[in-house]
């Protein structure tokens, strides 16, 4: 579905973004696009997130765009945040979404959908900090 010009927008700048955004912060960078409400940037970002470009980072409260090209349909989604400089990367795991699957049926648990957040320290930070020490 082709995507409105508040949409594109809000979607180029998470694209362009070198961390996660906040909706406040999306439409502090988008004010010069026409952008004069928070009503408008989460219109934007529901809708992206319907069609599964875009995530929502809960424990930040933040959003970063997909890292697949066609959208994310995966089972079990995983995000490893960086506590130092922010940096995201988002994959998926066959094995987690089998041992999730596993443990919901075992449990009757209805599964809706699956985001894992990491919190650390990425590869970078990590060794600027043990060389640090």
């Amino acid at each position: 579905m082709p995507l409105t010009a508040n949409q594109k927008a809000v979607y180029t700048a998470l694209r362009r973004a070198q961390s996660p955004l906040s909706a406040y912060t999306l439409l502090a960078r988008l004010r010069e696009q026409g952008f004069n409400a928070p009503t408008q940037v989460y219109r934007a970002l529901d809708r992206l997130l319907e069609q599964g470009i875009v995530h929502r980072l809960e424990s930040m409260n933040a959003y970063v765009s997909c890292r697949h090209s066609d959208g994310c349909h995966h089972a079990a989604r995983a995000f490893a945040i960086c506590d130092n400089c922010g940096h995201v990367d988002e994959f998926s795991d066959d094995e987690l979404a089998h041992c999730l699957g596993r443990w919901t049926s075992g449990n009757g648990f209805s599964l809706s959908h699956t985001t894992v957040e990491l919190h650390g320290l990425c590869g970078i930070c990590a060794s600027s900090r043990a060389q640090d020490s």
